[in-house]
């Protein structure tokens, strides 16, 4: 159970490391699968796992200046709040249901992983003019990223979902910010969310904090395996493999459990 534990801990945080998202979707079926965790408990403690890593993560990122802070405090806070609506409604929600919907965001995820990568809004001019500034963009679409911040919140509680794979190309599409700085600034904001979701499950399922305790330790010391190992690859190809294991994932899920 330990060595299980150990090896599912450093995949979730190799994923996360290398695309600053997905933790959930890898913790969540390797609680379920091969630690044998009820349903309802693997999604609260697959939550509080990537809220820690996810910490930890962004706080390297905000180092290295890869996080705008004001982005990550709006979406944030209209995240939280999503979150954890999410998360008292998931409580109540047939575990069918929540893992359907997990499988089709999982399903909707590879297909924005393998689109080909579009020109961000901050590139585009306006009406003929010179292409808006990146500050001017993100201040023009604040609306924009709270209404999404809601909604990707209420996902990501309801299903525990860290969200950090819907996080980053709205970021780009709604902000115009780069690649890197998404990925960063996505991490605070999943953080922020993750502990949300978490605290609305806690109390209502069982949580074994043994073995969350062991998989977030480990999932934490992948997280840094996976970052130095995503530099050794073009970001096309990390994308691309990351779109076709999800399909996978999602597909084993709906065979096992909904069909």
């Amino acid at each position: 159970m330990i060595i299980i534990a150990i090896f599912a801990g450093a995949i979730t945080g190799i994923v996360l490391g290398l695309f600053g998202s997905g933790g959930s979707i890898i913790a969540m079926p390797a609680l379920m699968y091969l630690l044998n965790v009820e349903a309802k408990s693997a999604i609260a403690m697959s939550m509080g796992i990537v809220a820690v890593t996810a910490t930890v993560s962004g706080w390297d990122n905000w180092r290295r200046g890869n996080v705008d802070l004001k982005v990550a405090a709006m979406f944030g806070f209209f995240g939280v709040i999503g979150t954890y609506g999410g998360a008292r409604l998931g409580v109540y929600t047939p575990v069918q249901v929540q893992l359907t919907l997990f499988a089709l965001v999982m399903y909707a995820a590879a297909w924005k992983m393998l689109q080909s990568k579009k020109q961000p809004v901050s590139q585009l001019a306006t009406a003929g003019g010179p292409p808006l500034s990146e500050d001017e963009v993100i201040s023009a679409h604040m609306g924009h990223i709270a209404a999404h911040g809601v909604g990707v919140g209420v996902l990501t509680g309801l299903v525990g979902v860290g969200g950090g794979f819907l996080i980053v190309p709205a970021l780009v599409l709604l902000s115009g910010i780069p690649m890197k700085l998404a990925i960063g600034t996505s991490l605070v904001i999943v953080a922020a969310k993750s502990y949300s979701g978490f605290a609305g499950y806690v109390g209502a399922v069982p949580v074994d904090w043994t073995t969350m305790a062991l998989f977030t330790t480990v999932t934490v010391a992948g997280s840094f395996v996976g970052t130095r190992i995503a530099h050794r690859f073009s970001q096309a190809t990390l994308k691309r493999s990351f779109g076709i294991f999800l399909v996978f994932v999602a597909s084993y899920i709906l065979l096992k459990s909904v069909v």
